[in-house]
């Protein structure tokens, strides 16, 4: 019977818990690039990322301050995902030898001027991060945990400086620099070839105000504060270096190398380990309660109305018995009625369609360890590419649902299709676009890339739609299991509790509920620069917010229909499409309480993304619980006989 079809959704979110469970929630991914082997001696290239911070959002180029250059400045080439988020990644003057310890290297001195003094000050007091590369693996910082002394945490980059005053004491507000970096390189051997693969990526910054005897000879210049000669090691600085107009600075670097027990495969592990796995065990455990309350809702409302209530009705003998009768079985004339806007009904669930095959394919790829965290960008380039080809769905759909509704000029419905949603999204973009370009922040989207986008838009996706649009409307149209009446029937005043604005936000609690302990691990990788790569957890959460849609939104049009309200259309979309609105107020939420944001273009640049993920969170949630209550109608109807 129908009415056990809700049980295998659990078992699969079950099945899929399992496996979590004996995996211990840990992530999985595949390496994604070919090792590379370093004999003794090897030189090992290491590169510049771009400078970021929390406080800004605003990423900028390495060499958008004053750093040491090497002799020419080589970008190296990005793919489409990393230039959306910033990435700018250049050579640097840092030249390590494999197995090769240096100690106090020196790159090169720096004379400040009054400006580009002012541009460290500024960075530093907006916590700006250097980020670098070495073998496709990020630089961290270890750090330990004051609860946990066994325990390091990773923090990806280092800072440029701080702010404070010297040990000593004196003036607070002066600004410090990490002039100083000790490297640690960390390797796996390969005792059979004599090689080694590199697996780990650490430093340790410093602040120190370096000196010398006699006249400066570059590289050459034998440092009083840092000499290998005299085994003098920087290990802390009682004397940091300022920043300040006309001072000197001299940048320096050591290198340690470390044999380690981490197998090449393995080396992400530390960057991507979980300390934090019962919280979102916790949030898995919450949202299924979220679902088992539904389902068995959902199951008693199905028991009722395919055993009871349509029995009941099928046995009526005489007319004036059906009359008698009330709930959703008296409003069979009008329940599949076309709708007020239905044009625009059948964009927002085509639009919905592409958006969740979208999420599904990215998601299944992510689970199965394709998506590598050392292929940088690639989620997002993913996504788009994903998006772009999901347009055929979305046409498809919508079609499907136009001619439903007896329409008949397809190729207007497939151009606000193939427009609407993201021709919305697009402007948006492009606003906050110019406002990281007034910036000049490396974040911004360069003219080339952003034609790319126009491209992948107006030259895939769009004809994709208008092929899938075009197969939709050739192909028989859905019958409706009852025949709609000619005059509309005249809906009774409601309750207060069925009022359509109060359900609509009443349905968008569950869905949100179920997500949100989620929702702040997502938030936290995206706008505190952490690492995000627990999908495993992730996906099972995808599978309960659809559950929970589909539930929330048939139990929902059950109550309108019984209270012979008809008009359930819209009502489905905008019931478990209302979440979004929870996630808008969570994400404002989130800025107040977590974030230290200062500067007015980086909150219109949150308020801006954040708004693009709920208008897309909206339609994906509205989609699945307009689908779902589309089934449901047609299963209950079809099962009436209707003279």
């Amino acid at each position: 019977m129908e009415i056990r079809r809700s049980p295998p959704s659990l078992t699969l979110v079950a099945v899929l818990l399992a496996v979590f469970a004996i995996h211990g929630g840990d992530c999985f991914y595949l390496p994604g690039v070919s090792p590379a082997d370093f004999s003794l001696g090897n030189p090992l290239p290491v590169k510049v990322n771009k400078l970021t911070s929390t406080k800004t959002q605003l990423p900028y180029s390495y060499y958008s301050l004053p750093f040491c250059p090497p002799d020419t400045i080589i970008d190296s080439a990005e793919n489409l995902g990393e230039v959306l988020r910033g990435d700018r990644i250049e050579n640097s003057p840092y030249v390590f030898k494999m197995r090769e310890p240096q100690m106090c290297t020196i790159l090169c001195k720096k004379a400040l001027d009054k400006q580009s003094a002012d541009e460290f000050k500024e960075k530093i007091q907006d916590e700006y991060k250097v980020n670098m590369i070495l073998d496709n693996l990020p630089l961290v910082v270890p750090l330990k945990r004051l609860d946990q002394e066994n325990f390091t945490l990773y923090q990806h980059g280092f800072h440029i400086g701080l702010e404070g005053q010297y040990p000593s004491g004196g003036k607070d507000g002066r600004y410090f620099i990490n002039n100083h970096l000790s490297f640690v390189v960390k390797y796996h051997n390969d005792l059979q070839a004599d090689t080694a693969r590199i697996v780990g990526f650490e430093v340790k910054p410093l602040s120190v105000k370096h000196s010398y005897d006699g006249e400066w000879n570059g590289v050459q210049t034998r440092l009083s504060t840092c000499d290998p000669h005299a085994n003098q090691l920087v290990t802390n600085s009682d004397n940091p270096q300022e920043v300040d107009d006309k001072h000197e600075i001299i940048f320096t670097y050591d290198v340690q190398f470390k044999e380690s027990d981490v197998k090449w495969a393995s080396r992400w592990d530390t960057y991507l380990l979980m300390t934090d796995d019962q919280i979102h065990w916790f949030s898995i455990v919450n949202s299924l309660m979220i679902v088992l309350f539904l389902s068995g809702m959902v199951a008693m409302i199905m028991l009722r109305t395919l055993y009871r209530d349509i029995s009941k009705y099928n046995q009526l003998e005489t007319q004036e018995e059906a009359q008698e009768e009330t709930g959703w079985k008296l409003v069979h004339g009008d329940v599949f009625r076309p709708p007020t806007n239905s044009d625009l009904l059948c964009v927002y669930a085509g639009t919905g369609v592409q958006f969740f095959g979208m999420i599904l394919v990215t998601m299944i790829f992510a689970v199965l360890g394709f998506l590598s965290p050392s292929n940088r960008g690639g989620l997002m380039t993913a996504m788009l590419l994903l998006w772009v080809f999901m347009g055929l769905f979305a046409g498809y759909s919508s079609a499907r649902l136009y001619r439903m509704f007896k329409g008949t000029e397809w190729k207007k419905i497939t151009l606000k299709t193939a427009f609407m949603f993201p021709g919305v999204v697009f402007v948006i973009f492009f606003v906050l676009n110019a406002l990281i370009w007034g910036e000049k922040s490396s974040g911004a989207v360069p003219f080339t890339t952003m034609f790319a986008l126009v491209l992948l838009w107006f030259g895939i996706s769009v004809p994709l739609v208008f092929v899938g649009s075009y197969v939709g409307f050739k192909k028989p149209s859905i019958e409706d299991p009852v025949k709609t009446n000619k005059i509309p029937r005249q809906i009774p005043e409601q309750a207060w509790y069925m009022n359509r604005a109060f359900s609509i936000l009443i349905g968008g609690i569950l869905p949100f509920g179920a997500v949100f302990i989620e929702l702040f691990f997502i938030l936290t990788s995206i706008w505190l620069n952490q690492f995000y790569y627990i999908f495993g957890f992730l996906f099972i959460v995808f599978l309960i917010l659809i559950i929970t849609c589909a539930e929330i939104t048939i139990v929902l049009c059950y109550f309108q229909l019984c209270s012979e309200d008809y008009l359930w259309w819209w009502r489905a979309y905008l019931t478990s499409g209302s979440s979004a609105l929870y996630l808008f107020l969570y994400a404002t939420f989130y800025f107040f309480t977590k974030l230290n944001i200062t500067k007015v273009v980086s909150g219109i640049l949150y308020f801006g993304y954040m708004l693009i993920a709920s208008y897309a969170f909206f339609v994906l949630t509205g989609t699945i619980g307009f689908y779902a209550c589309f089934w449901f109608t047609r299963l209950i109807y079809s099962s009436v006989k209707i003279d």
